[in-house]
């Protein structure tokens, strides 16, 4: 079963708040891939938004508690009716695609080129909140959106006044924006040698730091979906949630309390991680 169909059922036992009241809603735009669809599938795993809007380009039909499937054209977002109740937060994931078949089409892939208009649009629904996740296996992205990404320009969103935007990279990328283990795959002999390369490097695992292990798609939607909670309690500005930070918050020792010292500080003391035992 995908993980899509996984999101979409993890709202079904999503509980009514007692006293009936309304504390938010977020809007998830990329909610499709593994990336995407994991942080769809928290979003409505929590009750801390009792209405999470998702963004599609074509009808949708959903009957769970809580999701709304918006439609948009990203060509005339200003077209589309303002969202009920306003909107306070967003999160845009940027993804490769999990699934050519089933829902996942009906759900809006931003652009990289698109996302300045997209941003736009969100404080003129009522988003003060921003939350831009990239990819967590650039490696598996097609070239198109690598490059895209190379070029994006997050400065121009930082400038459209979001009382908070928060950029979260799970993985550590090259200088030009790229993974590493993919710059320059661009012939079928070269595609082979970076197959093999990798394969012998995954037997060497052990040799890489910890702290520079990639997490998995559930790992880190569970981080973005905790810090949009922590966020509405720290300051405005912009931040860059760096991959040593998401590791270090998926540790026993780590958690909302680095987090929260993340978000006052802009520090935070790295958990104790226990040695391996061989």
């Amino acid at each position: 079963m995908s993980l899509l169909n996984d999101a979409l059922r993890a709202g079904l036992d999503r509980p009514h708040r007692p006293d009936g009241t309304f504390a938010g809603h977020l809007v998830v735009a990329g909610a499709a891939g593994p990336l995407g669809a994991a942080v769809l599938e928290q979003s409505l795993a929590l009750t801390h938004w009792p209405r999470v809007s998702a963004l599609v380009t074509q009808p949708l039909e959903v009957a769970l508690r809580g999701l709304a499937a918006v439609q948009v054209d990203p060509a005339h977002l200003d077209d589309t009716p303002a969202l009920r109740p306003a909107p306070d937060t967003a999160i845009v994931v940027f993804d490769r695609e999990g699934s050519r078949h089933g829902r996942e089409a009906a759900f809006l892939r931003p652009r990289p080129g698109e996302l300045p208009a997209f941003a736009g649009w969100l404080p003129r629904q009522g988003v003060r909140r921003l939350l831009l996740v990239m990819p967590h296996a650039p490696s598996l992205l097609p070239q198109a959106l690598k490059a895209g990404l190379a070029s994006l320009d997050e400065q121009a969103v930082a400038a459209l006044g979001f009382e908070q935007f928060v950029i979260v990279r799970p993985t550590r990328s090259g200088p030009d924006g790229r993974d590493r283990a993919a710059a320059g795959a661009n012939s079928r002999m070269t595609r082979w040698l970076s197959g093999l390369a990798n394969g012998l490097l995954s037997q060497l695992q052990w040799m890489v730091p910890q702290r520079e292990q990639p997490l998995r798609a559930g790992k880190v939607a569970q981080f973005v979906m905790a810090l949009a909670r922590a966020m509405p309690e720290a300051g405005a500005g912009t931040r860059v949630a760096p991959p040593e930070l998401v590791w270090d918050w998926a540790q026993p020792a780590g958690g909302d309390r680095l987090l929260q010292c993340w978000l006052r500080e802009g520090r935070w003391d790295p958990p104790l991680v226990a040695p391996r035992r061989w």
